[in-house]
This record gives C-alpha cells, sequence and structure tokens, in this order.
C-alpha cells in the first residue's frame, strides 16, 4: 500500500497534534477544516493524514489500520477518536453507540444563555438537501425527528462572546449547533444557524475539548483533553 509522503513541516504538525496513542487507540486534535471521513469534495481526510504518518514513522510498507468511530463537522475543531485495531473499532462503535464515552464541547456564543447552567431536550430533524438540522415545534412532531439532550454550563465571558461547556447526551446531526441557536445563543462564525459573520479562517467556534472513556482494550479510566485553537482569544 503507498501513502503520501508527508513534508517535515507536515509530518511535525501530525505529530504535534497526537493527544494519544497505545497499540489500539489514536486520539488526535482535529483542525477546523478538516474532513474526518471522505466526501464529495476528495480533499484528503484526517484518517488519511494519519495513515501516511503511520507509514512514514513506523516505517510500514504494509496497509495502515485506522477505523472511524466517529466524527466531527468539517468546521469544527478538537478530539478525534481513531481506532488501530479492528477489536478496538467494534468496542468503540457500541461505546458510542451506547453513550459510554462522554463528550464535552466549548463554544463560543453570540450571546448570553437565559440561565448560567441548564439542559437542553427536544426532537431534532435534518433536511439533507441542506445539510442542516431543525427543531421540532410543538404540535409539528415529524416522524423523522429524533430526540436531541445536552447539558450546558456558562464558564467565562469575554468582550462580545459567552464560553460555554456543553456535554452532549445524545449525539445527533448539528445538534449543538442547531440547539445553541435555538436557545438563542448561536455559535461565532456559525452562519449556517443564524451567525451574523463568519469566521475568517471558515471555521465555527466549536471545539470538542474533553473525552471520558474506559479504555476499550486496557479497561483504564481515560480522560483526554484538546488545547484550544490558537485563533480563540478568551
Amino acid at each position: 500500500m503507498q501513502y503520501r509522503t508527508l513534508s517535515a513541516a507536515e509530518y511535525r504538525d501530525a505529530e504535534g497534534r497526537i493527544l494519544y496513542e497505545d497499540n489500539h487507540l489514536l486520539v488526535v486534535n482535529k483542525k477546523a477544516g478538516e474532513i474526518v471521513q471522505a466526501d464529495r469534495t476528495e480533499d484528503e481526510t484526517l484518517t488519511d493524514l494519519y495513515k501516511s504518518f503511520i507509514a512514514m514513522r513506523d516505517h510500514k510498507e504494509g496497509s495502515v489500520f485506522l477505523g472511524v468511530p466517529h466524527r466531527l463537522d468539517r468546521p469544527v475543531s478538537g478530539i478525534v477518536v481513531l481506532a488501530r485495531s479492528s477489536k478496538a473499532l467494534a468496542r468503540l462503535n457500541d461505546m458510542f453507540r451506547r453513550g459510554d464515552m462522554h463528550k464535552y464541547y466549548w463554544a463560543l456564543v453570540c450571546a448570553e444563555p437565559p440561565q448560567p447552567e441548564g439542559k437542553l431536550s427536544g426532537y431534532i430533524y435534518r433536511i439533507e438537501s441542506q445539510n442542516k438540522s431543525y427543531m421540532c415545534r410543538p404540535g409539528a412532531m415529524r416522524s423523522d425527528a429524533k430526540l436531541a439532550e445536552l447539558e450546558y454550563r456558562l464558564l467565562h465571558r469575554t468582550e462580545r462572546y459567552w464560553l460555554v461547556e456543553v456535554r452532549l447526551l445524545t449525539g445527533r446531526h448539528h445538534q449543538i449547533r442547531c440547539q445553541l441557536s435555538d436557545m438563542g445563543c448561536v455559535i461565532k462564525g456559525d452562519l449556517k444557524y443564524g451567525a451574523p459573520r463568519s469566521n475568517r479562517d471558515g471555521s465555527i467556534s466549536l471545539h470538542s475539548r474533553r473525552i471520558n472513556f474506559i479504555h476499550p482494550v486496557r479497561k483504564e479510566e481515560m480522560t483526554i483533553e484538546a488545547p484550544l485553537p490558537v485563533s480563540w482569544k478568551i
């Protein structure tokens, strides 16, 4: 199997974004703008980047296995967990499905939350052609709507924005973006959900900050945290 040869700068960058690695897991800090899995753009994926990195680092001539048990939206940054073995992938898939991977996000929002902390619960549906999710309104339930729940708490206020931590209780398409916008707290830079202006780099100010889980093979408790993008001013 032939993998792309990374430049020295690309190699150092990929290496510096590894948050945890062993024989079963690779946890990396995704940049906003990277895609985790292939889409119609045919841009290089995060998975392919790290396959090339591992092949170079470990001088592997055969194929490199990296399984994808979850993903982040393209404009979102932060923690992505990849599986380095088929055993780990199967177990991680089950853990994400059961909600055993406890994910915390940080978001810069454009308005103060109505309460300093709380729980949001409602039903979300997705319109595929728009790549966008919507909240069901009372009396207008849809058969394709799914329950979406999260907890949030206000952490800090900057000059213009509010920093909110979100704990996902379910994993729906664009859930955080949709539910925070519905609460009146659209995420900075998120034009799709009502932000007044974009971020210069095309990102939205949503970052997968921390994850807690039991290692799928070693059965050890894990807590992994990803540093914020340098563009964040908080």
